[in-house]
């Protein structure tokens, strides 16, 4: 099935997004948390979103799912780690699943997490950010794995089962121990190293630790990494006010468009994106 759009990121702007699609009849996949944005849902007060005065995080966190739940739209809860186009659309790879659209919603937001020197650099030659894609590639080898959220905990727990030995760097509190042939250095990553392939992980001190792989268990990936060819200024995607990309059938809307960062500038690109990407659709 190749669906109309596909939307990734699940804040404010991929909410907007989801609900113009669904009044619109349009078919398509949403990717993301169900949790929806931990930034809204951890607000003390929110004062500036019409309708809602001094509301907290979690009330219009909420009110958000219980709309999203009235209009019955899905969210599939998974991680998109690449996007590219594929003979006139895309293709997007969330874990081991495969999915096709004839546009593309970007609303990831602002990743926080800064990527590892040169991570990008070894992507498909050491580095992986699926888990269960690559995990078999590393039976029995030495790894390292960067988890930046207890919800990936699983997948680190399962790389553990394969690899001979594991470096494990939780990027929250209170992490589990995975496993008796599991490490946790004292040390953070800092940057990924190789020649061919990689080699090894190189930490802040300077110790640099032998291992076959890196895996990058995160909420995000770098828009880098995640879309080739994607325009970007200052660090956010270039838009214009159609909130198209540089890429036919490809938008975005929210943080990962630029400042500001608020609640209210994300709700309406995602209109925009929306209403763009059913214009685009009409084109074809």
């Amino acid at each position: 099935m190749i669906y109309d759009a596909a939307i990734i990121g699940t804040g404010p702007a991929g909410i907007s997004a989801a609900l113009n699609l669904k009044i619109h009849e349009k078919n398509f996949i949403w990717l993301g948390s169900r949790q929806l944005s931990e930034k809204i849902s951890k607000a003390e007060r929110i004062s500036n979103y019409p309708g809602f005065f001094s509301v907290t995080g979690k009330e219009l966190t909420d009110a958000f799912t219980q709309q999203i739940s009235q209009m019955q739209i899905e969210i599939t809860e998974s991680m998109v780690n690449s996007v590219l186009p594929f003979d006139g659309h895309y293709a997007l790879m969330a874990g081991e699943n495969f999915y096709e659209a004839q546009t593309v919603i970007l609303a990831t937001g602002t990743a926080f997490t800064a990527a590892l020197q040169q991570e990008t650099d070894w992507l498909g030659k050491g580095v992986s950010y699926c888990a269960t894609c690559d995990g078999g590639l590393y039976r029995d080898k030495t790894i390292a794995v960067i988890c930046g959220n207890a919800r990936f905990e699983h997948e680190a727990r399962y790389l553990a089962e394969l690899a001979k030995t594991v470096y494990f760097f939780p990027e929250y509190p209170n992490a589990s121990d995975l496993s008796e042939n599991t490490i946790k250095p004292s040390q953070k990553p800092a940057a990924v190293e190789g020649e061919q392939r990689v080699t090894g992980l190189r930490l802040k001190d300077g110790t640099l630790l032998p291992v076959d792989g890196v895996f990058c268990l995160r909420d995000s990936v770098t828009l880098s990494a995640l879309l080739p060819n994607l325009q970007m200024q200052e660090n956010h995607i270039a838009v214009d006010r159609r909130m198209a990309t540089n890429l036919a059938g490809c938008f975005a809307a929210g943080d990962c468009t630029g400042r500001p960062y608020q609640y209210t500038k994300s709700v309406g690109e995602g209109n925009v994106a929306a209403h763009s990407a059913i214009e685009y659709l009409a084109s074809l």
